[in-house]
Parts: structure tokens; sequence; C-alpha cells
């Protein structure tokens, strides 16, 4: 599938920081995006609102439309504003004006848009389904954790290898817009993100797997650069593919977006000393396979805050070159 001169259509699969750091990025490149947003996420001011008002967890979609709006940035400060005393110490204040536009539309869907209109968003943002669902993880020792922030701090806590996933309940509807955007796009892009809590909940939904397979689109994972103490120890880049495949199916990924930047050794010790280690990943390693990867300078460093993350900017570029260099590609080839 082609993309439109300039302006490829482009849907962003995952949830949490990663999703919405790479979405900053891709505004500058195209004005067609869909977010697709997992809605497992039970914890912090999400999880209270969650169990309060019985909505969907605001949180993921909150970051995402505040990621692609078109806003001053004294209105994203207000939007991201967390209270500090009182009754809604910890809540932001973006997830209480989407808590309070689902009161007004009558229902979360609606309230995303409406969110989303307000904030002259570049693209959509969509919950990948409007079931409240809760993510389960079913360890090697055989014990189910259930609820996605038990889930990480269990696994952090104790170590024990996560053997799989699941929703509850299983196999909830898609939104029909989730579907169609996948099925139109002329790129999906998988992660960054964590792989159990953020990414693969959006495969366990019915339908998204069989449309990923369907879809013309090019399909892009973006390597995560860390691993995630506790769930996915010990992962190089080929073992987060292999989960993707079993949970998507095979040939879900075209091209991997890895990292080749250098780690400063300051910061890689502390990771360390958190139980998280690089994403190892070699070429040799990967040349049988059915993908192809794409070593990138992508790397942006917080020293301050002893963090490394992905450059909304850099990673954007990436993104978009691979999808300019396969548009070329397949006209040459017709």
């Amino acid at each position: 599938m082609k993309p439109s001169k300039n302006r490829p259509k482009i849907v962003a699969i995952g949830g949490g920081t990663g999703l919405s750091t790479m979405l900053r990025g891709l505004k500058q490149f195209t004005t067609d995006i869909t977010a697709v947003v997992t809605v497992a996420d039970n914890g912090g001011g999400s999880g209270v609102l969650r169990q309060e008002m019985k909505i969907l967890p605001p949180g993921d979609i909150r970051n995402c439309i505040l990621a692609l709006a078109n806003t001053e940035p004294i209105m994203e400060k207000l939007l991201q504003y967390r209270f500090t005393e009182g009754s809604l110490t910890g809540q932001s204040f973006g997830n209480l004006f989407l808590a309070a536009m689902t009161g007004i539309c009558g229902n979360f869907e609606e309230a995303v848009q409406r969110m989303s209109e307000v904030l002259a968003v570049t693209g959509k943002v969509l919950p990948v389904t409007k079931q409240d669902i809760q993510l389960c993880a079913h360890l090697k020792n055989g014990e189910i954790i259930c609820g996605e922030s038990e889930i990480v701090e269990k696994s952090k806590e104790s170590r024990i290898p996560i053997k799989d996933v699941f929703l509850s309940p299983s196999n909830p509807e898609p939104l029909y817009e989730v579907l169609e955007a996948i099925e139109h796009a002329d790129a999906v892009i998988l992660g960054p993100g964590s792989l159990y809590t953020s990414i693969i909940p959006n495969l366990l939904v019915k339908e998204v797997p069989e449309v990923l397979q369907r879809t013309k689109a090019i399909k892009i994972y973006i390597s995560n650069i860390m691993t995630q103490p506790g769930e996915t120890d010990g992962f190089d880049l080929l073992r987060h593919i292999r989960e993707l495949e079993r949970y998507g199916g095979k040939g879900i990924i075209n091209y991997v977006v890895a990292n080749t930047d250098e780690i400063p050794e300051e910061l890689l010790k502390g990771y360390h000393e958190d139980g998280a280690d690089i994403v190892k990943w070699d070429m040799d390693s990967v040349m049988k396979e059915e993908f192809q990867i794409v070593g990138a300078s992508v790397l942006k460093v917080y020293p301050e805050r002893g963090l490394v993350r992905h450059d909304p900017q850099k990673l954007a570029r990436v993104v978009v070159d691979i999808i300019t260099q396969n548009n070329n590609s397949s006209c040459g080839g017709e």
C-alpha cells in the first residue's frame, strides 16, 4: 500500500510512556496518525478512577492525546498537573478532565474524541477495546497474578519468569475503528513499551492479530533499549520478537528499529542495580530472520534522572525513512 504523498497513514500500537514519546516525534512528519492504546492499566490515579467511576483507565490515553495535541504549553502543564494535597493527592487533572468528559458524553470513547477536539489533536487516539478488562499473568511457578500494576510489582519483587499473559474476560471485542485503521494503514508500529504490559495486551484483543496479519501495511517493531526488571530478565531482541509472534502470529514484523548508541557507563550502572540490562542484538543473529533490522542512533539521555529513552525526533525520522524507502522499492518492483 502506497502512502499518500508526504502523509503516510501510521498506526502506533502500545501503551505507557514509550508510545506517547514516539507520537511526539511522529506528528512532526504526518497528520494521519492513529494511536491504539491498551486499557488494562489499573495502577495510580487511573486505577482509582477506574474503580470508583467505572470508566476505562484514562492515564495512557491522556498521555497520547497530549503527545498529539497542538496546544499551548500551559494547557499541557495543566492537564499533566498532579494534586499534592487532600483526597486528590496523586491524581492528574487530565485524568479528571477525561472522567468529567465521560460523564458529559455518556461513554468513554466519545469522551476521548471530544477531548481530542478540544486540544486540536493531530490524528486520533483510540482505546483498543471499550470493554472493562484486566491483564493477568501466569508465572512459571504456577501462580496467577491479575492486574497490570500487580504484575509489574510481583515480577520485579519475585523475579519469577512470566509463562504467559491473558485478558479477563478473554477475547474482548475490539473497537471497529481500530481494525479499520490497521487494515488501511501504510505502516503499523508496535512499541516501544513494556512487552507484557503495554504491547502484548493489544494483541490479546479479538481480531487484532488477524487484521495485523491481513493488512498490507509494513509492520515495524521498535525494540526496547533496556530490559524490564522481572518481566524480561535476560531477554535479547530475538526473544522479544518471538513473544510478539507467539501472541500476534508469524509475519507481524517486517522491520525492527534497534538502538546503536552507547549508554553512558554511570547510567548503565544504575540500571544494573535495578536489575535491568541492555536489550542485546547483533547482525549475525538476525541474518536469517524474515524481518529486516535497522540499527539507528535513537537514544536520548537524561543524566539528571538517571534514565535513557528513545529520542522522539530521531525515532520518528527513522520510521518515516523506512516507510518512504519501502514505498519507493515497492514502486520500483511494479
